[in-house]
């Protein structure tokens, strides 16, 4: 770990600030991952920024629109036990505590879990190349042990994953991220907030220079009826998912009116299918078709040596997690599985 020094911002604007004027110092928050990042020499800081003591960016806002609005600052197991997120939005619930430890959980905040970077062994390794590392020297995950890496949206430049749990039931849910920067405040569809590798792997999120996250709207829509989050992992507790599926359906008389299925563990962001889920509007809710909305959204899957099986995985996952959505009873511990 590098020499750095400490500093506590009292407001969005002093962060903004400090980290438009020079790039390399960094914010911390739960400080969860960015921690493990210096320890390793993966990222050097002058500054850790302390945003713990800004307000009103550490609760949830019921808006007038029906949706609710998260802090930035809230952690991650405030969120998944809040009432509103049990109720209105148990995917989110499930998905959250579906990652890391109990100990994580309390100190992660929801704009770190937004921003966490990959847990690929090579990116970890600075003896090895990772061009998401240091651009340009090469992907040593390519030809290496590859058991965890991406079987979608990759490219020739990077194969890793992006390791959340949260955001996948977030692109699910159609979630919306608020911003502030230089230019004041914006906002950005889930969907358009993390990158896939191209040609500049190192960029993981379409974030601009001295830019925070300060909240992620959800809309009215939650799915509480029929939902469901399979995580599908090498051990029951504390890894990162091979393959993950989040689900939410709309249904009328077994009938698919509405539905959302978003992948992690699979791509360097979540994947969500839109065409998928268009399929799936006026069709019955059976195993059937949803095997073949499973084959839409994995079109174009490739595997590499050691990780090809996580695209049988990942249809068979999207089915069985589809199924258990139909009965949301099924996934307490101890139910049998609907397929």
């Amino acid at each position: 770990m590098n020499n750095f020094s400490y500093t506590k911002a009292n407001s969005v604007d002093e962060v903004v600030s400090l980290t438009h004027t020079n790039e390399n110092n960094k914010i911390i928050a739960g400080g969860t991952n960015i921690i493990d990042l210096m320890k390793y020499f993966v990222t050097e800081a002058d500054t850790l920024i302390d945003i713990n003591p800004i307000d009103g960016i550490a609760e949830i806002t019921e808006l007038d629109n029906g949706g609710i609005r998260i802090g930035a600052l809230m952690t991650n197991a405030d969120t998944a036990y809040h009432p509103i997120i049990e109720e209105k939005y148990p995917i989110l619930s499930k998905a959250i505590l579906a990652g890391a430890s109990a100990q994580i959980r309390n100190m992660a905040t929801n704009g770190g879990n937004l921003l966490q970077r990959t847990r690929c062994y090579y990116f970890y390794d600075i003896n090895t190349p990772c061009n998401k590392r240091v651009p340009g020297s090469g992907c040593s995950a390519m030809k290496g042990y590859n058991r965890i890496h991406a079987i979608l949206g990759h490219s020739e430049n990077c194969i890793a994953v992006f390791p959340s749990d949260m955001c996948v039931a977030l692109a699910a849910l159609g979630a919306v991220v608020h911003i502030s920067g230089t230019d004041g405040d914006r906002t950005l569809k889930f969907s358009d907030f993390h990158r896939l590798p191209e040609d500049t792997p190192e960029i993981d999120n379409n974030l601009k220079k001295g830019e925070i996250i300060t909240g992620i709207e959800l809309p009215e829509k939650g799915f509480s009826k029929n939902y469901s989050y399979l995580k599908l992992r090498d051990r029951s507790s504390y890894s990162f998912a091979l393959v993950s599926v989040a689900t939410g359906l709309e249904l009328e008389n077994g009938i698919i009116k509405e539905a959302r299925i978003a992948l992690g563990g699979v791509s360097h962001k979540p994947w969500r299918v839109k065409e998928a889920e268009d399929f799936l509007t006026d069709k019955e809710a059976n195993p059937e078709n949803f095997a073949a909305a499973a084959d839409i959204i994995l079109e174009g899957a490739v595997g590499f040596e050691h990780n090809s099986f996580k695209i049988n995985l990942a249809k068979k996952a999207i089915v069985r997690n589809c199924m258990m959505a139909l009965d949301p009873a099924s996934q307490r511990p101890g139910a049998k599985p609907s397929l």
